[in-house]
């Protein structure tokens, strides 16, 4: 069981999902940072939306963390560098409030061109203002939206059925496919001066900040109307002012500032503005599908699963036939780490058979996973698996090959002149560990696993045995393989505890025995 500490409102369907699958549901809301950082000691995952702030000094407090989990897009307040680097990893709800998001960005834009805030508050101060709130048309309007992943292309098929043509900037999207949506994909430049309308779909990032300002207004076409419910701060709020003062900007809609709540902004002086209170995802069906997902992806990650919405995880996806070699590739790091007592400064993992018709980077870091669990101060995941190989100057190389021999399936990982190989068997699906330096064998991985090199002759096996079971040592499972010239073998043994470095050197010390390496994955 572990302990999930949720800091904001997170729909009860989630949390309850939680608590059935037995952890301990801890909701702390409210918390400032000081209080985050006590609560956070002991808590295996954390679940937050935008108003907490995942700071380094958070992540340092939780010691147990395994996952921090957002239920929304954005990961502005998550410190994901330092979650990567201690291991902790970050997850989001990527699609749970993309058409709320789209919505909201259609009824912002409604709003701006109609001035429909601004004609119902004179109404209900008693002013009858017809004439002082005309609009203008939607139809036949240029939109430009910048930033066009999933809910810039839902803004453009709403935007559509509304008459207006559609332009795009976006240099991530390719030219083609933006043509396939009736799309036409230009430079910022060209878009300022272009259009009528511009609604904002981006991340923030330094490349991001302050990309609408000054520059942007001093090209763009006299009138142009801005809405932004993407994050805070890709506007350079004070040129906007500047811009709907003096005409440049015929209207503005934000539901995202700067800086969070907004106080003394000077858009609220401005005629043309039109602001909401980070409302993008507020709906009873986002919030609702935003507990729900992110609920499910903290339950994998603590369950040691692959987790499809990781942010910060160098894999995309775990197809239905990779996913079940996710388990038998981290044995094989383990038990590779094990034999080489060490790690080699290349490591190579090559994919044979019908996995290599797949993306197999997840299976890579399982790999990764096993060989360093254990050698470092901080727990070894998915998420920092990479950098921890960078930071030992280890490179890993993986290839694939459609064909295999023996197997349908066969992974194996090499290096430093120890290589191991693994597989799973039978209908279901049982992994074995089947050749070891060149030896075959049939021996399921275990957590506790001694390998034994021997010369070929009889009762070398028999002496191993007998020293392992004086010392109280259980044979859970065992096979000998013989290498292709026949001169050695080798003993693969799986035992119920771990073996002692005494009994170590007492089998070490048997005649016919010329090497002994440990595995201890617990």
């Amino acid at each position: 069981m572990a302990r999930v500490l949720v800091t904001e409102k997170i729909a009860d369907g989630g949390l309850d999902a939680l608590r059935a699958a037995g952890h301990d549901v801890d909701v702390q809301t409210g918390l400032d940072p000081e209080q985050l950082v006590a609560a956070i000691g002991g808590a295996h995952a954390l679940i937050i939306r935008s108003s907490t702030t995942v700071t380094a000094e958070v992540l340092e407090a939780g010691t147990d963390l395994v996952v921090v989990g957002r239920a929304g897009i954005g990961l502005d307040n998550v410190d994901v560098e330092t979650a990567t680097r201690r291991g902790v990893m970050v997850v989001n709800a990527p699609q749970s409030n993309i058409l709320s998001t789209a919505e909201h960005t259609m009824a912002m834009l409604l709003s701006v061109a109609r001035h429909i805030p601004q004609a119902h508050g004179a109404l209900v101060e008693g002013r009858w203002e017809r004439s002082e709130w005309v609009g203008v048309e939607m139809a036949d309007k240029t939109l430009g939206i910048v930033g066009l992943g999933r809910i810039g292309k839902l803004v453009a098929q709403r935007a559509s059925a509304f008459g207006m043509k559609i332009i795009a900037h976006d240099p991530f999207v390719a030219a083609e496919r933006a043509r396939q949506l009736n799309i036409e994909l230009v430079d910022l430049e060209t878009l300022a001066a272009t259009a009528d309308f511009v609604t904002l779909h981006v991340v923030k990032t330094p490349d991001t900040i302050g990309m609408i300002g000054e520059d942007f207004f001093a090209r763009a076409k006299p009138g142009i109307r801005i809405v932004n419910v993407s994050r805070g701060g890709v506007i350079d709020e004070d040129a906007l002012a500047a811009a709907l003062a003096d005409g440049r900007c015929g209207g503005a809609a934000l539901d995202v500032f700067t800086s969070e709540p907004p106080t003394g902004s000077p858009l609220f002086a401005r005629t043309g503005f039109v602001g909401t209170p980070h409302l993008g995802a507020s709906t009873r069906e986002a919030q609702d599908k935003a507990g729900d997902t992110i609920a499910e992806q903290v339950r994998l990650a603590l369950a040691g699963e692959f987790v499809p919405f990781a942010v910060n995880i160098a894999a995309a996806e775990a197809s239905e036939t990779v996913r079940p070699f996710l388990g038998v590739a981290e044995q094989l790091g383990g038990i590779f780490a094990g034999l080489s007592e060490g790690l080699p400064p290349v490591i190579d993992i090559e994919y044979q058979g019908e996995l290599a018709g797949y993306d197999i980077r997840i299976l890579t870091l399982s790999v990764l996973k096993g060989a360093f669990a254990g050698s470092t101060e901080e727990p070894v995941s998915y998420v920092n698996a990479p950098q921890v190989a960078a930071e030992r100057g280890i490179e890993v190389r993986d290839t694939t090959t459609v064909t295999s021999r023996d197997w349908v399936n066969l992974v194996t990982v090499a290096g430093g002149g120890h290589s191991v190989s693994g597989t799973l068997v039978g209908l279901r699906s049982e992994p074995r560990l089947v050749l070891v330096d060149g030896h075959t064998v049939d021996v399921p991985p275990s957590p506790h696993m001694v390998i034994v090199r021997n010369d070929d002759r009889p009762g070398v096996i028999g002496r191993v045995g007998s020293v392992l079971g004086d010392a109280g040592v259980n044979i859970a499972d065992m096979d000998v393989g013989r290498s292709a010239e026949g001169a050695s073998a080798l003993m693969v043994i799986s035992t119920s505890q771990a073996v002692s470095s005494g009994v170590v050197d007492a089998v070490l010390a048997s005649d016919g025995v010329s090497s002994v390496a440990v595995v201890d994955r617990t």
